[in-house]
């Protein structure tokens, strides 16, 4: 009888699944044997974006958009049940050498380990503590914005929204010479998470008017009436926020168009397009991930907690929880 070799036992994960409309459930799985193209990649952390992904929770994702929604790996259609999910920080358990042991994050759903080609891990830098890496998406979408924007030296920028996007959009666009940054928002909390990324922190009634650029990030429709209230003569508003179903009236008459002002949309999906003939998906990532390495942005992760109370964590940021920004998850 031939010899057979040692017994290997099959890895096995449990992954979020969202399974109605504010309802979620861990579900377990097996994973299939591992190619040589893949890494093996056991979670540390991932966090839950406060946007996109409460939408798709409360099952909020218009049907014309079924298609352009679908994350690289989840499973499932809209509405449900699906796994969701984009911004995971493990290790490399096993895979081709250049990649093992190495600190990766992935465009993954919430799941203890998983299986990804390698091409689809992105390498967290060695002055990025795992833990902060989970904001990677959330500076990919910053970067790409301030492409679209384009703002010049010495311009005034008002960023309305102080939710995770908001806020590193401001952080970058305060590190352009000359430029004085206002963040704006209703919340008076956030004025604390401002302070430590030197940021100028005013509620919308005291916002300075007449902005060269305006960046609205909050989510709410009230947010981006407020944007095109602040712009001068032909600035340009430049939307972040996206709403799924929901309807949004603009006051569109008014000083509109006597003020020639630009509405323009922005979207991670896309490399912006003055960067697109020379940046991919790959090296707009590296660059997200290496801006991470100040301190300063862990004032971003609020609230943290276990794997195993995910689903009620989902409960409780879409009932509101105004005060929680980055909530990330942590892995045993």
């Amino acid at each position: 009888m031939a010899a057979t070799g040692p017994f290997v036992a099959p890895h096995t994960f449990d992954a979020l699944w969202t399974e109605a409309a504010g309802h979620a459930a861990l579900r377990p799985g097996v994973l299939p044997a591992r190619t040589d193209e893949q890494v093996l990649v056991r979670t540390l952390h991932s966090a839950v974006s406060r946007g996109t992904e409460l939408l798709v929770f409360r099952g909020e994702v218009p049907p014309s958009e079924y298609g352009r929604m679908r994350a690289p790996f989840q499973e499932g259609d809209f509405p449900f049940p699906v796994k969701y999910g984009y911004a995971s920080v493990g290790r490399v358990e096993a895979g081709p050498p250049a990649w093992q042991g190495c600190h990766v994050f992935c465009l993954h759903p919430h799941q203890t380990r998983y299986l990804v080609p390698a091409t689809a891990v992105h390498r967290v830098p060695d002055g990025v503590p795992p833990a902060r890496a989970v904001l990677a998406a959330n500076m990919e979408t910053a970067v790409n914005a301030l492409w679209d924007a384009a703002p010049r030296v010495g311009d005034r920028i008002a960023v309305v929204g102080g939710g995770v996007v908001g806020l590193l959009v401001a952080w970058l666009a305060a590190r352009i010479p000359g430029c004085a940054v206002e963040l704006i928002d209703v919340n008076a909390a956030r004025a604390a998470v401002a302070a430590p990324l030197g940021l100028r922190f005013v509620h919308p009634e005291a916002a300075t008017p007449e902005a060269d650029l305006v960046v609205h990030a909050s989510g709410q429709p009230a947010g981006l009436v407020t944007a095109l209230g602040l712009a001068g003569f032909e600035a340009t508003v430049l939307e972040l926020s996206w709403y799924g179903q929901r309807t949004v009236s603009l006051p569109l008459g008014e000083a509109f168009h006597a003020r020639r002002l630009s509405l323009r949309s922005s979207q991670v999906g896309h490399v912006a397009a003055a960067q697109r003939s020379r940046w991919d998906h790959g090296r707009r990532m590296a660059l997200a991930l290496s801006l991470l390495a100040a301190p300063e942005l862990d004032a971003l992760i609020t609230d943290h907690a276990p794997f195993a109370e995910l689903p009620a964590v989902l409960e409780r940021l879409a009932a509101g929880a105004p005060d929680t920004l980055c909530q990330r998850i942590d892995y045993a």
